[in-house]
């Protein structure tokens, strides 16, 4: 795509990866920029994501380098926006108090030290002095991988927004897709209820709607159900003197582990097990509970009180890995749907842009392309 014609370009999702891209793609010329979604930008998986930036649990290697190149791009991504979008940095602490645990947490970090991942073994004398006001209990191995951020989703989004709409994109929130227009076998324009937009290159980062979407048009995309819940709180005292996320131990063998980070205006978000753990309970007995456990650990959260959230389905291929590419049976399709699209932002903003106007085929995302699935 190097001819002086413009070049249509529909990006179906506004959430982390939707907007990044639509940002990545505005800076090329000659590329008209229209982002559709069907609710409010970032409201979606986006807006219930726990955001953070990390290569910490991402196995094999291969995929672990992934997202480590990803996650040292996100400087010279906030660089480049010049505008505050959410970053917290500081890294992320963790610790284990129970003995079995904690030598896995040790192989862990010698693991990613070895694959060159900035992470070390700390003692608990080091722990305090990141975080004073901490009260960790029983600490048998801690760590800290000190690149590691956070980002706040809603300002990064509306900041990457912003600036693919100085360049010239269009913006159209609550507007739905229904359907496609097919000729010659491409989609020559995307249906709405209430418009139709020519194109020559589609871009579905929809999230969980993906697989919809693409069914519409023949296209398979093998998903599985990925609920999970993060609550939020009201606004308290700063909790975290040093470092941007922490995961704690579960306080007793009724519970999983906690993660917790706050968030610029005060509030907490805090999650329990992994980051692809299934949890459908969002009532506030559960809600009050986490915080509970998270006010054992840090008692300055003082007296906020835990906001429920609804159930969020994180997009996850059937696979758990990416799903990158233009599709063989629509060639002018192209799909960025991935569970750690918060981490991955950055290098696939960039790294899409360079398939989908450039024509490149980038070897990172070999491994990651729809074909795998047959």
């Amino acid at each position: 795509m190097t001819s002086a014609k413009t070049t249509k370009i529909v990006i179906v999702g506004a959430g982390f990866i939707g907007a990044c891209l639509a940002y990545h793609l505005s800076r090329r010329p000659r590329n008209a920029i229209t982002v559709l979604d069907r609710g409010i930008p970032g409201a979606g998986a986006s807006g219930h994501s726990f955001a953070w930036v990390n290569a910490f649990g991402k196995d094999p290697q291969d995929y672990h380098t992934l997202n480590r190149r990803s996650l040292d791009m996100w400087y010279r991504l906030a660089h480049q926006l010049d505008e505050d979008i959410g970053i917290h940095y500081g890294g992320e602490m963790r610790w284990e108090g129970n003995t079995k645990r904690a030598a896995q947490l040790e192989r862990r970090i010698r693991q990613l030290q070895t694959w060159g991942y900035p992470c070390r073994l700390i003692s608990r004398d080091e722990m305090l002095a990141l975080e004073p006001d901490l009260l960790p209990g029983r600490v048998e191995a801690a760590s800290h991988s000190e690149a590691d951020i956070h980002v706040e989703t809603d300002k990064f989004i509306s900041v990457n927004l912003k600036r693919a709409q100085e360049s010239g994109a269009i913006v159209h929130p609550a507007t739905g897709v229904t359907d496609f227009v097919i000729r010659n076998g491409k989609i020559a324009a995307v249906k709405t209820p209430d418009a139709e937009f020519m194109c020559d290159v589609v871009v579905l980062a929809s999230g969980v709607q993906t697989t919809e979407l693409a069914s519409v048009i023949g296209v398979h995309i093998p998903q599985q159900c990925s609920p999970g819940i993060v609550i939020k709180t009201t606004s308290c005292a700063t909790v975290l003197q040093s470092v941007a996320v922490i995961h704690a131990p579960p306080t007793n063998e009724n519970y999983q582990h906690l993660h917790l980070r706050q968030l610029s205006d005060g509030t907490l978000r805090i999650g329990q097990g992994t980051q692809e753990g299934i949890n459908r309970n969002d009532s506030q007995e559960h809600a009050d509970a986490l915080l509970a456990q998270a006010k054992a650990y840090l008692p300055t959260i003082a007296d906020a009180e835990a906001i429920p959230t609804p159930v969020g389905y994180r997009p996850m291929p059937l696979d758990g890995f990416p799903i990158l590419g233009f599709t063989e049976a629509v060639p002018n399709l192209y799909i960025a749907l991935m569970h750690s699209g918060v981490t991955l932002a950055p290098l696939v903003g960039e790294m899409a842009t360079l398939e989908i106007v450039d024509g490149a085929r980038v070897d990172w995302f070999a491994p990651y392309r729809l074909e795998r699935f047959g």
